[in-house]
């Protein structure tokens, strides 16, 4: 079964607690400029939003990186940056239409969320359940549950 991050952004109160997390399991320090995963904050909403890398099937980032440093792992899915292969170059940055592959200026390297391999600290650390790691094939369910509602799909009277 494939699995896959997914966020409610609902539930978001913009603790950073993921950001911590992330930042901790991949460099050993609490620093939120390392994290893989953002939360960003709509001062005119009030909104927090986590976001990061979605591990997209079509993976323009892996594609475009002329020395292939972006790999597939088979186990999770993930799209992983190979430190060791990249070079720095950022055509995967500019490919990346969602901006969630970044250049790291003391590594001269590239930084992109990798899931932990399998289980993603961001989703242990989030205490209010917007960030969960779930079966991937049900990962819109609950836009679609709430489309149908939308529709009609209430108990009837």
């Amino acid at each position: 079964m494939q699995k896959s991050l997914h966020i409610d952004a609902e539930k978001c109160t913009g603790c950073l607690q993921c950001e911590m997390a992330c930042s901790f399991e991949n460099y050993g320090v609490f620093n939120p400029a390392k994290s893989r995963i953002k939360v960003f904050d709509f001062h005119h909403t009030g909104k927090k939003v986590p976001y990061t890398c979605t591990q997209c099937d079509e993976a323009w980032c892996m594609h475009a990186c002329p020395v292939e440093a972006i790999k597939l792992d088979g186990a999770t899915g993930a799209k992983i940056v190979l430190e060791d292969i990249c070079v720095g170059c950022k055509v995967c940055t500019i490919a990346c239409p969602f901006g969630t592959v970044n250049y790291v200026q003391e590594t001269g390297k590239v930084q992109k969320c990798d899931l932990c391999g399998g289980e993603p600290a961001c989703a242990d650390a989030c205490p209010t359940g917007a960030i969960t790691y779930i079966d991937a094939n049900w990962t819109g369910l609950d836009r679609m549950r709430q489309w149908a509602d939308k529709l009609g799909n209430q108990a009837g009277a």
